[in-house]
């Protein structure tokens, strides 16, 4: 079975459907998915709006850039101390 990708404004509507009444599996069917992306979508995305959602995507990827920047760094960090034992 392929699975679907759905963006994060969809999956809010999914979500606020489901506050608005309408069963679970009703949603499951009409959509295609399982109970457990459900709860996996109400954990992760419960109670956001759609700019709640894209805020949040933006702060995933700055997260992401900046530990890339901390690796580096600390990786810089480690060679000139190596650098300054062996001249030492």
């Amino acid at each position: 079975m392929r699975s679907k990708r759905y963006s994060e404004e969809q999956i809010i509507r999914i979500l606020q459907e489901k506050e608005a009444g309408v069963s679970l599996g009703d949603l499951c069917r009409k959509y295609g998915m399982c109970e457990q992306t459900y709860y996996k979508w109400q954990k992760k995305y419960g109670g956001m709006e759609v700019n709640d959602a894209k805020r949040l995507r933006e702060l995933e990827r700055e997260n992401v850039r900046l530990k890339k920047l901390v690796a580096e760094l600390s990786l810089d960090k480690v060679m000139l101390e190596d650098l300054l034992r062996k001249n030492f």
